[in-house]
């Protein structure tokens, strides 16, 4: 029995109204979304304001992993906010349990946390280490990267969107072309392990902008907002390599790729990388606006009481959701069904690509992939016209979906940890109908 149940045409009634209300007062300046209210969810169900019914590809922007509104995170956060909602940067209990918490469920050799409150949060924070323990100013990242859209966070990622119009960004960002094996002209992805043509133009690249000040590196696992970029096997362990070789600090994003997103608890698992510290943000908290970095109790140690706070940071709210969180992917086995329902529905995106003529790549691992889309599968010539109706129209059979990527035509693939074979088998036949009306 299907879970979706739209009456088409979006908006409905009640949406319509409330669409028009919103734009009359909050400014319109979000991305494109399709013509949906949100009214409630729980696991990978969305209701609107209409009573339509949903399956959900979006996961509030890999954000609610665990599934929407589970009713333990729930619980927890409702039980908190009865206690206490904040006091700044004292003690509290809960900020007490999650830091322990936290650490406990990180790769080992990161061994302090410090919570803050979004995903620029740490970014930004995970720079401040980086400059302030190498005593250097610059930090090398990488084309088509994003790290959020606070100034410093804007500057390391490269693309033009959070930048464009606001004037000159900060200083001392170095950035790199980042390996894309659909995108490779220059062969940078077919010389694995050793990757000599890619690491030879990365020493190019340092030797031409470099004023000697090179303190760390800031990449993401795969670039999300990017288009879903996967770079070749090995290529991040060489990167890991190519820096410590060179005496400089590593930096890893995890604020997408974390909490089982790629079929492991930490993307970095997959190469058993050892960055000094990570960003994580989006699942950590599966809808509760929380943050945090995590590094080395030696990276920290160049801090100074008070040089890292945050107004929210460690509130109890946030921390008991950190926790809750934890113990939710503790008792269901959240990581093994991203890696095993991942397989199952890129192998079905796959078979539909090989039919429709504009679905140029599909790339990903665990619950997280990227539909590329493009005009010519020759060409590789980027068809971003294609995204809105498809968008539309899949919201329309039941199907929320999002878009991504330098050219604006990718769709995210990026369910709740929680999807049912039923679930996406249903998620799919949308998919593939919707494929099927997908026209020029």
């Amino acid at each position: 029995m299907n879970v979706t149940k739209v009456k088409a045409p979006l908006p409905g009634p009640q949406g319509k109204i409330l669409l028009e209300k919103w734009h009359r007062f909050e400014a319109d300046v979000v991305g494109f979304q399709a013509p949906v209210v949100w009214d409630h969810a729980r696991g990978c169900v969305v209701t609107d304001v209409d009573g339509n019914t949903y399956l959900d590809w979006t996961c509030g922007v890999l954000v609610t992993s665990v599934g929407h509104c589970h009713p333990h995170l729930v619980a927890a956060a409702q039980k908190a906010t009865a206690r206490l909602l904040n006091n700044y940067e004292s003690a509290n209990v809960e900020r007490v349990a999650a830091a322990e918490r936290l650490v406990k469920a990180l790769p080992p050799h990161l061994d302090q946390c410090f919570f803050l409150s979004t995903g620029s949060d740490a970014t930004e924070a995970a720079a401040r280490l980086l400059k302030r323990k190498s005593g250097k100013f610059e930090i090398l990242s990488f084309e088509c990267g994003f790290h959020g859209r606070t100034l410093h966070a804007a500057s390391m990622g490269g693309m033009a969107g959070p930048k464009r119009g606001y004037g000159p960004t900060v200083p001392g960002i170095i950035r790199a072309p980042f390996p894309n094996p659909y995108r490779d002209p220059y062969g940078w992805c077919d010389d694995g392990p050793e990757f000599k043509k890619y690491f030879a133009h990365l020493d190019h690249v340092v030797m031409a902008n470099s004023t000697g000040s090179l303190g760390g590196v800031m990449v993401e696992p795969y670039q999300g907002a990017g288009g879903f970029i996967f770079p070749p096997p090995g290529w991040l362990k060489k990167l890991e390599e190519w820096l410590r070789q060179r005496g400089l600090l590593f930096a890893l994003d995890e604020v997408q790729s974390s909490y089982g997103r790629t079929g492991k608890m930490w993307a970095l698992e997959h190469e058993n990388l050892k960055p000094d510290v990570i960003a994580i943000g989006k699942a950590i908290g599966c809808g509760v606006p929380v943050s945090a970095i995590a590094a080395t109790s030696d990276l920290f140690s160049c801090l100074g009481k008070g040089e890292l706070s945050s107004t929210l940071g460690g509130n109890p709210v946030a921390s008991a959701a950190v926790c809750a969180v934890l113990d939710i992917y503790e008792r269901e086995p959240l990581v093994e069904n991203s890696a095993k329902m991942g397989v199952y529905m890129k192998s079905r995106l796959q078979e539909m690509a090989a039919t429709c003529p504009y679905l140029g790549d599909v790339r990903g691992m665990g619950l997280v992939m990227g539909l590329e889309f493009v005009k010519d599968k020759q060409t590789k010539e980027p068809a971003p016209e294609l995204i809105k109706p498809l968008i539309v129209d899949c919201a329309n059979h039941g199907l929320l979906i999002g878009s991504v990527g330098m050219y604006g035509n990718v769709i995210r693939v990026a369910p709740p940890l929680v999807i049912t074979r039923a679930e996406a088998d249903e998620s799919l036949a949308i998919m593939a109908g919707a494929l099927t009306r997908l026209k020029l």
